[in-house]
């Protein structure tokens, strides 16, 4: 099978193009604009399929670039599988278009809650997954990867960075996280790609995590000490409003980010691994990245 894969120069898409090619496909990974509808027919022109795995993951960005990069990039590359007539498209979305919701893992029946569609990457790239179900694509939802590779790095690399070299030394008490090992997300695409129903999403997520025990486990691999600090919610939201953290971030603090990977399970086959050995490899670049060390 011919597959172009977006962002395969990124963190989760340099995986999925991996993967790809360790299952035979033939991939081709040149690097489009995604405003550019004329390049993208060129680069999916005798493509079988297509994996959309590029966007804009940023908190800080300019909400127009966003909005150009993750919506409109998106309907461009829809477009132009189309017009070429490309048989099969998956979409990277994320678990957040999915919840989370109050009191237990979300699915992918869920929604999130209103007050998180106030911060740009989350409302483009519902948006963006509309498009996509709407033409009949097949769309994954990856919840927090982890791994080697986030080299430039993602907010979530950021996290992992900021704890591993000790310059994050509190944690907001309302929240955690669900964090999947990278290689597991690209595995999950290939079986979308091979399983998946079109319109059909699929969460690819690994363990819930309370936000201090993630930091601990961080924090014990880097060798520091752990956060202790326990920020309450309304704290963070004040220090955000006040633009000493990051607002938006905080917003998505309010409640556990916990999710459920049983319809990838059964339906795709996905089978998710232990997430420690790829917080080592995070852990491991980070401090790398920083002179501090690492593999």
């Amino acid at each position: 099978m011919n597959v172009y894969v977006t962002g395969a120069t990124g963190f989760v898409g340099s995986h999925v193009a991996r993967e790809l090619r360790e299952r035979g496909a033939e991939v081709r990974d040149e690097r489009v604009d995604l405003l550019d509808g004329d390049a993208l027919e060129r680069a999916v022109d005798g493509c079988e399929a297509v994996v959309h795995v590029a966007a804009l993951y940023s908190y800080d960005a300019d909400p127009r670039e966003i909005e150009r990069v993750n919506v409109d990039g998106t309907l461009n590359v829809l477009e132009a599988a189309a017009r070429k007539g490309v048989r099969r498209v998956v979409h990277c979305s994320t678990a957040g278009t999915c919840g989370p919701v109050p009191g237990r893992p979300a699915t992918e029946e869920d929604a999130p809650p209103a007050w998180e569609l106030t911060v740009p990457y989350k409302r483009t790239k519902l948006a963006a997954e509309r498009l996509a179900r709407e033409a009949g694509a097949v769309v994954v939802n990856p919840t927090t990867p982890i791994g080697d590779g986030d080299r430039k790095p993602t907010p979530t690399g950021r996290m992992v960075e900021g704890v591993a070299t000790g310059r994050i030394r509190a944690y907001v008490a309302t929240t955690g996280l669900n964090v999947v090992d990278v290689r597991d997300v690209a595995r999950g695409h290939a079986l979308a790609l091979e399983r998946g129903e079109p319109g059909e999403r699929y969460l690819l997520g690994g363990a819930d995590l309370p936000l201090a025990d993630l930091f601990a486990a961080i924090a014990d691999l880097a060798g520091r000490s752990r956060p202790r600090l326990r920020v309450p919610y309304a704290v963070a939201l004040a220090a955000g409003k006040a633009r000493i953290v990051n607002e938006d971030e905080v917003k998505l603090a309010r409640i556990p980010m916990y999710f459920s990977s049983d319809k990838a399970r059964s339906r795709l086959g996905y089978a998710p691994g232990p997430v420690w050995p790829a917080l080592g490899r995070a852990v491991n670049e980070a401090l790398a990245r920083n002179g501090k060390g690492g593999a």
